[in-house]
């Protein structure tokens, strides 16, 4: 790859290209010539290099020219349409940054184009008719970000908080009425009927300044822990309504930070301040797809660390809001919902019961509501991929049964707080949120364009079975409509210096026939945030930790490990059950790669020799999944299972869902000396990669998304190439013999990945900053209402023009509706009789057996009744007739 470039003249890669060529005129005409042999086609950045390579036979002249300023611009090329004479590259000098360039191979001329004119390039490689089409529908929300001020740096990227609070620092002290939107914000605080902070005594910032002085000399006065009740009604005839604190100490505190940031302001206090605000109370959480439920849900289709994550997040948060409410000196009940749907057809899960409690929480719940179509109920589980007709009635159909009406009447009123998440959670989320007027939050989780390769330009190929039209369109309205965004990653977000972020993908890009998006999203507005989750530390300990370990689960996860007889919940067998074991757990789908883990595992014979494979995920018979990807990956595993003869070093175990022996069988794989293996084509963050850390387990993961952030490699883990799988069987083989020639080094390891968890990956930390960010971006939203409500108007147009007409053509499954069971009832007088008569004796059958223990025999004489009962009615009515 190139070495640090020196550009010429300026910055621009437009004005630096042309040189460059001049300098390898002959061999860059060369190359250039081989990359139009093939004709039109889109070209990745591996294809580039493999021609060049090609090209290019001498390896010194290679060399020269990969180390000047045209290695530099070819290496940061993301994608090259190639439109003979023409080849137009896509340059990504460093995160969030993008420039457009097309060269004529002919004679080398380099002209600077926009976006939208790369856009048509490329779609004219598979749609050359509708590239041409100057009524094709270009989309720009980049129009509407006329005032919003923007990061710069690509390394501020995912640190909004911290720019806005530095932002308000700088207005605060360059304009004399720039205090005026934070006095009105004090004065709109309430919950319920109750103002906070301040009333219309102190309506100006000078009033509110002057007050301040006062009231510090008066509570500076009482002993710190003085509770606020002592002198609230002093405070009110001064202006001070109860939020400020609930002890004198912890009002002069937030008196004093609100004073700096009216005359001193820093970005430090300010973010204090904004986050001692009795701003959030009752928070909405949606995630809709998928078995949402606390027990057995976990490895059903599109069920999995989505669920794990929100409920921890629950619990943290709540926790959180209770401090603060506490700390706030207020009498108030935080609410949590969780909204998801419900499914009639629940499969043995808690998923047809409207209103359950979250475990571990005082004041938080799961709310299911269900789908609705015109046939009334869908009843059964639908994929992700195909849920789209169902949301906006879902969310807001003005019915008894919608998620909206729910909520409102749940919570007395609106939440101060809506979240969503993955594509659907987002949406409904957006939706609910404008209808409210709530300060809206999103997380993506996975955004599916970065899974599959050119999913955008051969979206009408995928639309059959993934419906991208709907997704993709869904997202880039999502994402638009947030007041802020949370991830777990910078990478998430912006990539690193060779692949762009998830998000920064959809800064623009295109689906031929459909639309053009130039102006997506921007990964240097400030409503992007990092704030990386934790693991459930009660169930996910060290495994050094003997006194807590759920030592009750050691028989059946033995079982689990070690039966050598094949059953529901396992296949394949360890012979050498003194190997370490290599271990992942993860859904089984196409881009989770655990198949790809498998293959790499199959062909390693260095690898076999040192450790066992075991695997827990999914079903072993396809038939039993309603999963299409699912479906297919069971099928090749049971293939490579034959192609590789695993047979007595490999265990596959059929998807788990009890947490709690989740995390003892992480300990239980530690105390083999073994690791965890997470292999992902991509992973947006890691969730499992953070619960086998958190045991002690030394972790290989996926160098493409969040793990790499997570894991410093060969110090708290490893990274792994998913798309090298040899390079990563060697990596992990090379660990285990260092570790045989090494007694300490597992250790060393296991040590170091703990650490990196309790500096930097706990829940803690993550409700903190959270609830931080609904605070500030509620006042940052009001700040920017004018920009917002244009912005709205316009992902309203898109919302109503596209894709509502995209969902509606995606197929609504038609199920049967079971036809109610026919009720016995008693018609006559007679039949009264017999009713009451064998009733009243079944009673005192109940009454007589409930205090003896009888047992099985008092469960037979009551059927044996109850058949008598049917008898007799039957007979009764046939004797009428």
């Amino acid at each position: 790859m190139a070495a640090s470039p020196r550009l010429l003249k300026s910055d621009s890669i437009a004005d630096n290209m042309p040189e460059a060529l001049r300098e390898r005129r002959y061999l860059m005409k060369k190359c250039f010539a081989r990359y139009l042999q093939q004709g039109r086609r889109l070209m990745k950045l591996h294809h580039l290099m493999d021609e060049l390579e090609k090209s290019i036979d001498d390896q010194a002249e290679r060399s020269q020219v990969l180390e000047g300023t045209l290695g530099y611009i070819l290496c940061s090329t993301q994608e090259a349409a190639v439109i003979p004479p023409h080849i137009a590259f896509a340059v990504r000098p460093s995160p969030g940054y993008w420039e457009y360039v097309k060269v004529n191979a002919n004679d080398l001329t380099v002209e600077g184009i926009n976006a939208t004119e790369y856009l048509k390039l490329k779609e004219s490689v598979y749609d050359e008719n509708w590239s041409k089409d100057d009524n094709a529908l270009e989309v720009d929300f980049g129009a509407l970000d006329y005032s919003t001020p923007r990061l710069t740096l690509s390394s501020s990227i995912g640190k909004g908080m911290n720019f806005v609070s530095k932002f308000l620092c700088s207005e605060l002290w360059s304009q004399k009425e720039a205090a005026k939107p934070l006095v009105e914000h004090l004065l709109s605080l309430q919950h319920l009927d109750d103002k906070l902070m301040i009333n219309e005594t102190l309506n100006t910032s000078a009033k509110l300044q002057a007050a301040l002085v006062v009231a510090d000399v008066f509570v500076s006065s009482l002993p710190p822990e003085t509770p606020f009740q002592n002198f609230e009604l002093r405070f009110k005839e001064w202006g001070f309504e109860k939020g400020w604190g609930n002890t004198a100490a912890r009002v002069r505190e937030t008196m004093r930070s609100l004073s700096e940031v009216l005359q001193a302001p820093d970005p430090l206090n300010v973010e204090t301040f904004f986050g001692r605000l009795p701003t959030v109370f009752n928070i909405v959480i949606f995630s809709v797809h998928g078995y949402f439920g606390q027990a057995n849900v976990l490895g059903l289709p599109d069920t999995g660390g989505q669920v794990v994550y929100i409920l921890d997040q629950v619990r943290a948060m709540e926790e959180e809001l209770l401090i603060r409410i506490r700390n706030q000196g207020l009498n108030v009940k935080p609410q949590i919902l969780v909204v998801t749907r419900l499914i009639p057809d629940a499969q043995g899960t808690k998923c047809n019961q409207e209103l359950e409690t979250i475990e571990g929480t005082k004041h938080s719940h799961i709310l299911r509501v269900p789908f609705k179509t015109e046939n009334g109920i869908l009843r059964q589980w639908i994929s992700r991929f195909d849920i789209y007709p169902y949301l906006e009635r879902f969310t807001q159909a003005s019915t008894s049964l919608d998620a909206t009406t729910k909520i409102l009447e749940l919570m007395e009123g609106k939440p101060d707080l809506i979240i969503g998440n993955y594509t659907d959670g987002n949406l409904v989320a957006s939706l609910m949120a404008k209808k409210l007027g709530v300060t809206l939050a999103t997380i993506a989780h996975a955004l599916e364009k970065t899974k599959y390769e050119d999913s955008d330009v051969s979206w009408k190929e995928k639309d059959p079975k993934y419906h991208f039209s709907c997704q993709f369109t869904a997202d880039i309205i999502a994402m638009n409509s947030a007041d802020f965004v949370i991830t777990s990653t910078y990478q998430e977000i912006a990539g690193s210096k060779d692949r762009p972020g998830q998000y920064e993908s959809h800064a623009a890009y295109t689906l031929p026939g459909l639309y053009r998006v130039v102006s997506g999203i921007n990964v240097f507005d400030p409503k992007f945030n990092i704030a990386a989750p934790g693991a459930d530390q009660t169930v996910y300990f060290p495994f050094t930790e003997t006194q807590k370990r759920f030592t009750q689960f050691h028989p059946t996860i033995q079982e689990l490990l070690y039966n050598d007889t094949d059953n529901d919940e396992h296949i394949g067998f360890l012979q050498d059950k003194k190997k370490p074991i290599i271990f992942s757990m993860a859904r089984l789908d196409t881009v989770k790669n655990i198949t790809g883990l498998t293959e790499w595992y199959g062909k390693n014979e260095r690898l076999r020799n040192l450790v066992n494979l075991v695997i827990v995920a999914g079903f072993f018979d396809p038939s039993k999944s309603k999963d299409r990807e699912e479906m297919a990956e069971i099928r090749k595993m049971h293939m490579l299972i034959q192609k590789y003869n695993l047979k007595g070093q490999f265990r596959w175990i059929a998807a788990q869902t009890d947490k709690y022996r989740n995390g003892e069988l992480y300990r239980c794989i530690a105390d083999t000396r073994g690791a965890f293996v997470q292999p992902a084509l991509y992973e947006a963050f890691g969730l499992t990669v953070i619960e086998a850390m958190n045991c002690g387990l030394p972790t290989f993961a996926t160098n493409q998304g969040g793990p790499a952030e997570i894991i410093i490699d060969g110090v708290s883990g490893f990274h792994i190439d998913p798309h090298n799988g040899d390079e990563s069987s060697n990596k992990i083989a090379n660990f285990f013999q260092k570790c045989k020639e090494e007694d300490e080094y597992w250790n060393t390891i296991s040590g170091a990945s703990l650490q990196r968890i309790y500096e930097c990956y706990t829940w803690k930390i993550y409700a903190n900053k959270v609830l931080n960010m609904g605070c500030m971006y509620t006042f940052w939203k009001l700040l920017n209402k004018d920009q917002k409500q244009a912005k709205q108007r316009y992902v309203d147009m898109f919302y109503n023009l596209e894709y509502r007409h995209l969902a509606k053509n995606v197929p609504i499954p038609i199920y049967e509706i079971p036809k109610p069971v026919p009720q016995i009832t008693a018609s006559t007088t007679k039949d009264k009789e017999v009713v009451r008569s064998l009733t009243s004796q079944a009673r005192n059958f109940d009454k007589v057996t409930s205090s003896r223990n009888f047992g099985p025999v008092c469960v037979t004489l009551k059927l044996l009744m109850i058949l008598l009962l049917l008898l007799l009615l039957s007979w009764t009515h046939f004797s009428t007739y």
